[in-house]
Formats: C-alpha cells, sequence, structure tokens
C-alpha cells in the first residue's frame, strides 16, 4: 500500500488546479507551418484521473509537455494553482515543474549508469538536499511500489514492469501534486500492465492528480475522465464511472474486433476512425466548421 504524501492530503479545490485557455502551439513558418494545438481549453480539478486519448499526431504529447512546463504554447493562458505559469522565465517554470509535477514515461528514463536507488534519488538533488536525505527518501519511494530489494540493482537487471514502478516511485519522491504519465504501459506485458496501473490508481486515490496518455482503451476503466483528441482538438470530454471503458471507446473497439486484422484492432487510430459521428454537441464549434470546409473542398 502507498503511504500519502504530505503534498497531497486534499481531495477537491475550489479553483481549478489546471486551466488552460485557448491554448495553440504552432511549430515552424509559412508553407512549413504545423499546428499541434489548435485553441485548447480544458479545465482540470485536483485529484481528477485523466485518460487522454487519440491517434498519433492528434496533440496529445504537445498538450502534455506544455502542462508539464517542458514547452511553452505560442498563444493562450496556461494557469496552474491559479497562477499564470506559460510565460515564467526558465528558471521559474523549472523551480515549478519541480515542486508540482512527477513525469512517468513509456521508456522509464532511468539512468543506465546509477543504481535504481540513484535514480530514484535525483529529483531531490534539484532541492539541494544533502544526499542521506535524498537517499532515505527514494528508499522509502521504493518501498512504496514493493522494489525496496532491488535498491542497488541497475536499470538493466529490471524487468519491463519493475522499471516502471521504479520510475513511478521517481515521479512520487517529490510528493508532486501532479502525475504525468505518458503511455505508462506501453512497453508492458498485460501482467505488469495491470500492477503499474493498479499503482497509479492507489497514486490517484491519495489525491494525486493522475493524466494519462493512453492507446490501450482497457487502462481507461481506471480514469474518471476521457479526453479524445483530433487535430490538435479535443472533440470529446466525457466523464465515466472508475472501473468501466468508456461507452464510446467500447463501441468502436467492438466494432473493430469483428475484423481479423488485429493490427487495426491494437490501433487507436483505426479505433477513433470507427467511432460513430457525434449528435450531441460533444465536437467544438470549430471542429464542425472544420467538417463543413472539408466536404465543401471535396465537391
Amino acid at each position: 500500500m502507498l503511504v500519502k504524501w504530505p503534498s497531497t492530503d486534499v481531495k477537491c479545490s475550489v479553483m481549478p488546479i489546471i486551466e488552460i485557455d485557448e491554448v495553440s502551439k504552432v511549430y515552424g513558418f509559412g508553407d512549413a507551418t504545423t499546428v499541434a494545438l489548435d485553441e485548447v481549453s480544458i479545465k482540470i480539478e485536483k485529484g481528477e484521473f485523466i485518460a487522454v486519448m487519440g491517434p498519433s499526431g492528434s496533440g496529445k504529447t504537445t498538450l502534455m509537455n506544455i502542462i508539464g512546463l517542458l514547452d511553452r504554447p505560442t498563444h493562450g493562458i496556461y494557469k496552474l494553482n491559479s497562477k499564470d505559469v506559460a510565460r515564467l522565465g526558465k528558471v521559474k517554470q523549472a523551480r515549478s515543474r519541480r515542486d508540482n509535477i512527477g513525469f512517468i514515461f513509456q521508456s522509464f528514463n532511468l539512468l543506465p549508469r546509477l543504481t535504481v536507488l540513484e535514480n530514484v534519488a535525483l529529483p531531490l538533488a534539484y532541492k539541494g538536499m544533502s544526499q542521506t536525505r535524498r537517499l532515505k527518501a527514494a528508499s522509502r519511494a521504493l518501498e512504496q511500489v514493493g522494489l525496496n530489494d532491488r535498491e542497488y540493482y541497475l536499470p538493466n537487471q529490471l524487468s519491463g514492469g519493475q522499471l516502471q514502478r521504479a520510475s513511478i516511485a521517481r515521479a512520487l519522491v517529490n510528493g508532486p501534486s501532479i502525475i504525468i504519465a505518458d503511455e505508462p504501459t506501453g512497453n508492458l506485458d498485460s501482467t505488469s500492465a495491470r500492477v503499474v496501473m493498479e499503482l497509479l490508481s492507489d497514486v490517484h486515490k491519495l489525491g494525486n492528480t493522475v493524466l494519462m496518455v493512453t492507446h490501450n482503451p482497457s487502462v481507461t476503466r481506471y480514469a474518471d475522465r476521457i479526453l479524445y483528441m483530433l487535430d490538435g482538438s479535443i472533440v470529446y470530454d466525457e466523464a465515466t464511472a472508475v472501473g468501466e471503458i468508456p461507452r464510446r471507446v467500447q463501441n468502436a473497439f467492438n466494432a473493430l474486433r469483428k475484423s481479423d486484422d488485429d493490427e487495426k484492432i491494437a490501433n487507436v487510430s483505426a479505433m477513433m476512425e470507427a467511432m460513430p459521428t457525434p449528435t450531441d454537441n460533444v465536437y467544438t464549434k470549430k471542429s464542425k466548421k472544420k467538417k463543413r470546409q472539408s466536404k465543401r473542398s471535396r465537391k
């Protein structure tokens, strides 16, 4: 069982912990311009578990990079804990990222020449904490994820599931209020994926806000809200009961299962294409406009 971290003992807040207002991200210039995010607006309350889905190139990673203060929006406002952080200097952004956000990556991102204990302790070095205190805190974090007997192993001596559990410990060691998980089960077998998702579920129950990018429909059952992205916009924003795969995902997945093409079943791009055209106004006005423009151009 995970122990509650001091900074995450409040489940709800009056103001959203994250507020994105008409944020856009544009790369390149002139004819080479690419719009990665197109005036996205979203509010996220403290303690939510959000799964972000969509085909490759839909803007999921760009959105997470902006929320995680790894990138800056071209336009728009990003407020973290009611403070506009999008225009902060690099040092202040790094400090805010250090104190508020923990990252879990699909590829684990552990340094190969450091032990598991040293990898988990590394984020604390940026707080100026002494080595003894860092290692003690890292040891406690590893105990919470069931890896206290692997502290002095090197990353290449661990299985994929163990590596991801170590990366979860590293994300938690600073006591952040927000966890950003980018495809946390993407490189894992089904058993290891289930262990990792149960750990993330425990982290969420302690009051942390969890944002998870995923292509796997089955892991959305751990979330209480699902965002679907397409062409840089959020086209669906759906609350869902924990323990259930959202209706739209389930319907599309069931339709694909009738096919013998296993590659299609696993491919969220195909899944998104199979989703029924919405009639309940879940598309943004902008999405509808683009759809009408596309029809006119085909004529």
